[in-house]
């Protein structure tokens, strides 16, 4: 009887082990060139910020697991664009695990316009693919002006349905894995090549599904 609870526990650790073994895995960097007078510094985006004009923004992804990242971006007039993947059939293309995704691609970096007002990015990553998501995505770039803002709701809509989907699950680890400091001083405007965003990054683990919203008061 004794051998039989021991195996039983046994089991019962294992898979509750199993359990917390997260399917959603992957590096993410966001980070700002920010220029004060002539001096420019890089500061990873953790939180809601306030930016201003001539402000220069790139993103990373860097995936540790198959699960399946999207990057979304909502402007002051509540456009929506699909920042990552780069188009939706990249997940059949090229989506592999430990490759660097920069958004945008290569050394392009965004720089903050002078449309001033609320920029937000929706990260959300999940152990499968949000068709769902997806449809309403592909449905926003097929439809003509007027309809536009009537399917950016409803995109807006699914990512707070899937959030309460997937709300029992938890984020398992958000750690930093960069080296040498957070901020960094650049001194005068770089040319020739801007730092590179993944030396930054932060290492997310989750159980099937990840979410987060980040905030840009654009000044």
């Amino acid at each position: 009887m004794r051998r039989l609870i021991l195996v039983a526990a046994i089991l019962i650790t294992s898979l509750a082990a199993a359990q917390q073994k997260p399917n959603v895995s992957f590096e993410w960097a966001f980070a700002t060139l920010s220029a004060a007078g002539k001096e420019y510094t890089l500061v990873p985006i953790v939180r809601d910020t306030t930016l201003r004009t001539g402000d220069q923004l790139k993103m990373m992804v860097r995936l540790k697991t198959d699960c399946f990242v999207y990057v979304l971006h909502e402007n002051p007039a509540g456009e929506i664009s699909l920042r990552f993947p780069y188009d939706l059939k990249q997940f059949t293309t090229d989506y592999k695990i430990g490759k660097n995704y920069f958004i945008p691609k290569g050394r392009d970096w965004f720089k903050l316009d002078t449309s001033t007002g609320r920029e937000t990015f929706y990260v959300v990553a999940s152990g499968k693919r949000l068709l769902d998501l997806e449809v309403l995505l592909s449905k926003y770039n097929d439809a003509d002006g007027p309809k536009k803002p009537g399917v950016a709701k409803d995109i807006l809509a699914e990512i707070r349905n899937v959030r309460k989907s997937f709300k029992t699950f938890t984020t398992l680890a958000e750690r930093p894995i960069s080296i040498g400091g957070n901020v960094r001083g650049l001194g005068k405007e770089p040319t020739g090549g801007l730092p590179d965003v993944s030396q930054i990054a932060t290492e997310i683990s989750a159980n099937n599904f990840y979410g987060k919203t980040f905030t840009i008061d654009h000044k």
